[in-house]
């Protein structure tokens, strides 16, 4: 056989077992085998062709190893063998702690209350009898205005008028027991009259 096909063999041979390497753990036995099936290669390639086609091969060598690396590293996600060994990305929820305080506020989102504060543009508001940090989506809020919870950025409530047109101050709520004593206009240090 012609040394020329005896190195493209051996170069094809040697690109194919880097591939399984990423693929198979084989502890480096494959990687080692891929190293001396391209190094044959490129020796065959010099002492049957000479030096012009010796030097391509170091070329196609120099190319394809990385390029068989990186194409293998990108499909081996996709392969079940590399969903079991990678893990995906994980989601907000996954890296934050048990007791970190956006669990909380995101329970929030899309619920009603009132302005504490002028909100030009952050300040406090009242949710759920809680007072809590928030900052308006977008142009001023007055005191006592209605809003609705949009999202939590930052440890922050996202608020925006309320536009169902629900009394401001009521939370959405009509019993009076659950609403706080500062939206009720009841002074809890006043002296009672006598």
């Amino acid at each position: 056989m012609n040394p020329i096909v005896w190195a493209i063999l051996l170069m094809v041979i040697g690109l194919a077992l880097v591939v399984l390497e990423i693929f198979i753990p084989s502890g480096g036995i494959l990687g080692f085998l891929a190293v001396v099936s391209v190094v044959g290669s490129i020796f065959m390639a010099f002492s049957g062709a000479g030096t012009t086609i010796g030097f391509a091969f170091v070329a196609i060598a120099m190319v394809g190893l990385p390029t068989a690396v990186v194409l293998a590293l990108k499909w081996l996600p996709e392969t079940p063998i590399g969903r079991r060994l990678l893990l995906g990305v994980p989601t907000d929820d996954d890296v934050l702690p048990e007791d970190d305080p956006r669990h909380r506020l995101q329970k929030l989102v899309g619920r009603q209350g009132t302005a504490k504060t002028d909100m030009r543009p952050g300040g406090n508001v009242i949710v759920a009898g809680e007072t809590y940090e928030a900052v308006s989506e977008s142009g001023p809020i007055d005191l006592d205005q209605a809003i609705e919870v949009v999202l939590v950025r930052n440890n922050r409530l996202v608020v925006r008028i309320r536009t169902d047109g629900a009394p401001s101050g009521t939370d959405g709520n009509d019993d009076p027991l659950s609403q706080p004593i500062d939206s009720l206009g009841i002074d809890p240090f006043d002296e009672p009259l006598s």
